[in-house]
């Protein structure tokens, strides 16, 4: 016996590649807009970072610090045998690569005095964030964006760049 062929179902070729090219479409449209949305979550997590950095600044200076100094180094600040233990251990470790959100951040005193202090963030690549951040002793936050001549900079305990934050 003959099988009839003209009752089998299911999907021609064209119909699937018609399929594959409108999620094609899809995905070009999407991962753009998923990407800048990583990066200003990123750029969003870097600058409450330096918000956090500056109230353990302050905790810090008027407890281990006597009133008058800052700490100089965010490892004194964040847990562990003789630090201050203020901050959380990712935060406190940000200063190498590849930092806390895709962001390395520096921090930087007037030297033995400690009287002032900034703390900067860049981020570590384009695709982790395209601003760069600073905070300093007087607990504005300024930023700029990362590949202009004006972008945040800390050395010793002054911040230059950048325009404050809102």
């Amino acid at each position: 016996m003959k099988k009839n062929i003209t009752n089998q179902k299911g999907f021609s070729l064209i119909e699937l590649l018609v399929v594959v090219i409108i999620i094609a479409i899809i995905a070009a449209i999407a991962i753009p807009n998923l990407l800048a949305s990583r990066r200003a979550a990123n750029e969003a997590s870097a600058a409450s970072s330096l918000r956090t950095i500056h109230s353990a600044q302050a905790t810090y200076q008027a407890t281990a610090g006597g009133g008058t100094q800052y700490a100089s180094t965010l490892v004194l600040l964040g847990p562990g045998v003789g630090n201050a233990a203020i901050i959380d251990g990712a935060l406190a470790a940000a200063s190498a690569t590849p930092g806390k959100s895709g962001y390395v951040f520096t921090l930087s005193t007037n030297g033995a005095s400690n009287t002032i202090y900034c703390t900067a963030a860049a981020p570590d690549s384009s695709t982790t964030g395209t601003r760069t951040f600073g905070v300093a002793s007087d607990g504005v936050l300024y930023g700029s964006n990362a590949t202009n001549s004006n972008a945040t900079a800390c050395a010793l305990g002054v911040l230059t760049g950048g325009a404050v934050l809102q």
